[in-house]
């Protein structure tokens, strides 16, 4: 399984050394694809609304439950193919932006980061 790269900052496309988009490769595509359906917002994905975490509906607006909101997060990152559990760990909310860290375990034991 491969992804297009994204930058761990601005979470932007990244190119190579040739020019190239770059690709991630697995383990770490797995990892970035979990933190990517964490940012998704239920409903936003047009060609499938089901998928992604219920920031509306449960989140915000509300007085914050880490535990749902872990819960909600850890659901959306087991959504991606090969994904057998994950754990979501919340550093930070800074100008209503949330940051943190999802480690994902595949079908080999093998567990990966990436930050969201």
């Amino acid at each position: 399984m491969r992804t297009l790269l994204l930058d761990t900052v601005t979470w932007d496309f990244v190119l190579d050394a040739s020019g190239n988009w770059a690709v991630a490769d697995v383990p770490y595509a797995m990892a970035q694809d979990a933190a990517s359906a964490i940012r998704l917002f239920k409903g936003e994905l047009w060609y499938n609304k089901a998928k992604g975490v219920p920031y509306y509906e449960d989140i915000l607006g509300r007085q914050p439950n880490v535990a749902l909101t872990k819960a909600r997060m850890v659901d959306a990152a087991k959504t991606v193919p090969g994904v057998v559990s994950a754990k979501c760990f919340i550093s930070g909310v800074v100008d209503r932006r949330m940051t943190g860290q999802v480690q994902v375990t595949d079908r080999q034991g093998n567990v990966t980061a990436a930050g969201f």
